[in-house]
């Protein structure tokens, strides 16, 4: 999807402050934070949404949630960090490209939204 925002992050047109990658995933700071601590943690395969998953991205949905456990180990989120996966424009999906959102580094209020 060259029209794809992280898809040009993940082809290293578009530079991204990386925090973590591997050969699935790859993990960067947030430009707009909600949090002191906010990375983004997206698959190198293009999927739209966690609603368009299918069974064949099991692995990579795996491997996105592990980063994400990573990422805030290595960001030393010790007290706690929030993993959210937005899903369509009315749960506040802004890009089309399935990413998860690693948050923390403050007490993060419940509920969200």
């Amino acid at each position: 999807m060259m029209d794809c925002l992280f898809c040009k992050i993940v082809a290293r047109e578009i530079p991204a402050k990386l925090a973590f990658e591997n050969e699935h995933v790859v993990a960067f700071h947030d430009i707009r934070p909600m949090a002191p601590t906010h990375v983004l943690v997206i698959p190198k395969k293009h999927i739209v949404g966690i609603g368009q998953a299918t069974e064949d991205d099991v692995a990579v949905l795996g491997h996105v949630m592990l980063a994400g456990r990573l990422v805030a180990e290595e960001l030393h989120l010790d007290d706690g960090y929030r993993l959210v996966v937005n899903n369509g424009e009315n749960a506040g999906q802004s890009v089309f490209h399935l990413h998860l959102h690693v948050l923390g580094g403050r007490a993060l209020g419940w509920p969200p939204g």
